[in-house]
């Protein structure tokens, strides 16, 4: 029998990660959306590939949740999409309540799923689901790190033209301006990049890194990325429903690893069949600490504007 995925928004993400996921075979996927008939026209598109790229898992779409019942892993990615000159601080409330209601269907048809947070911002979002699902927190985190990671590894492989598979890097902290990435631990080939390139190389590659998803939007005009999230879910859910073990930089709720507590906020973890499975610590300089800490700060900051519209609600 094979694992049954469920994502949340027809968007060009989320269409984009059932496509993926469907082209690895194993799983049959549900793709969820309010825009009547669009999961059912994207899904059926998707379902009628099978021939060609040898799936027979089955690709369902829906306007309702019950054909999402009994999912092993649920990624939302519904919410209004980034626009040029719109900060992920823009999206906040509004995402917020989408999340919400989106989470409030995923736990009563599939209770014991694990859920990937996408929606942005997505530091912030991974908090309100994992909130609004009242799940442990190995059964919620969050796609952003691989995705941030992936866009270092790109510009390091273009900068010093080698391949990327033999880049190594990790990218902490929110999803948003101020990331961490480090430096210390990014290798090529196993060598540190500082031996292989001018600390302000290296300086320009992390500038661009942080502002990866901007560049995006800026060029696309309209929309934002959708080809290196999408890939970047795909890895995690591959993850979770092969238990692989991976290593992987993810957003996870921290009850007191790297000195932050009761905050999500992008660490490297494990990543298996049991969803966050492990915080992976590692050492990390006062300049690191303190980079990382002022990246969690920010993502507090916009938990407590969450917090307060909720109980100005309430």
């Amino acid at each position: 029998m094979r694992s049954k995925v469920t994502v949340v928004g027809a968007g060009n993400v989320g269409a984009t990660a059932v496509q993926r996921i469907h082209q690895l075979g194993y799983a049959d996927t549900v793709l969820v959306d309010v825009v009547e008939d669009l999961p059912q026209g994207k899904a059926l598109d998707m379902l009628e590939s099978g021939p060609v790229i040898g799936s027979d898992a089955m690709v369902t779409g829906s306007n309702d949740y019950e054909a999402t019942a009994d999912s092993d892993v649920v990624v939302i990615t519904a919410g209004i999409a980034r626009r040029p000159g719109m900060s992920r601080d823009d999206l906040l409330l509004t995402n917020m309540n989408i999340t919400s209601a989106v989470t409030e269907q995923v736990v009563k048809y599939s209770p014991n799923c694990i859920i990937l947070a996408v929606t942005n911002p997505l530091d912030a979002m991974c908090q309100n689901i994992l909130e609004s699902s009242g799940f442990p927190r190995n059964r919620v985190l969050g796609m952003a790190g691989v995705l941030d990671t992936a866009r270092f590894r790109t510009f390091i492989a273009q900068e010093m033209n080698v391949s990327v598979e033999d880049v190594q890097a990790y990218v902490l902290g929110g999803h948003g301006d101020d990331m961490v990435p480090l430096v210390r631990y990014t290798t090529v080939g196993g060598i540190p990049i500082s031996e292989l390139l001018p600390a302000e190389t290296v300086d320009a590659l992390v500038e661009r890194t942080r502002q990866g998803g901007g560049e995006i939007v800026a060029l696309l005009k309209a929309g934002s990325a959708y080809y290196a999230p999408s890939a970047s879910i795909t890895q995690m859910v591959e993850a979770i429903l092969l238990d692989k073990k991976r290593i992987l930089p993810g957003c996870a709720y921290l009850e007191g690893e790297f000195g932050i507590n009761g905050l999500c906020v992008g660490v490297p973890v494990k990543v298996g069949t049991g969803g966050m499975e492990q915080v992976i610590e590692i050492k990390l300089t006062d300049a690191e600490q303190k980079a990382l800490e002022a990246s969690a700060a920010s993502v507090q900051e916009l938990v407590d504007v969450m917090r307060n519209s909720k109980a100005e609600n309430s």
